[in-house]
């Protein structure tokens, strides 16, 4: 999987924490921090499978040019201040066929596992 980690703040913890989860799956992942209208054009132009992003509302600076280039219907905010969707929401986000995600930067460590066994699961499945 080719991975992108846009966002505004976290950007290194966001894509260590992708690379521990994928090697705990044992599968490569491509994982490159960028800016975000980079990360979205990576995205839009084939070049990347997935955006990760936090900032902290996350879904603002987290998804904004992921929003504007590949469209809302593309786009998840699974965690904001106070509020992180359950399992149940985020696993229901990548069924829909969501490919951009903001959260958070503090909760990196909860969210990002679950997304990537859903990816795996998901691209098995596919």
């Amino acid at each position: 999987m080719r991975i992108v980690v846009g966002g505004q703040i976290e950007k290194a913890l966001v894509a260590k924490t992708l690379q521990q989860q994928f090697e705990q799956h044992n599968i490569e992942a491509d994982i490159h921090i960028t800016s975000d209208i980079e990360a979205a054009m990576a995205i839009k132009s084939g070049n990347a499978d997935y955006y990760f992003g936090a900032c902290n509302t996350g879904g603002g600076g987290a998804l904004a040019m992921a929003i504007a280039l590949l469209g809302a219907d593309k786009c998840a905010t699974l965690g904001m201040p106070g509020k992180v969707l359950s399992d149940a929401e985020i696993i229901q986000q990548i069924q829909a066929g969501k490919i951009a995600f903001g959260f958070t930067g503090q909760d990196t460590e909860k969210i990002v596992p679950l997304v990537v066994k859903q990816l795996i699961d998901h691209s098995d499945n596919a």
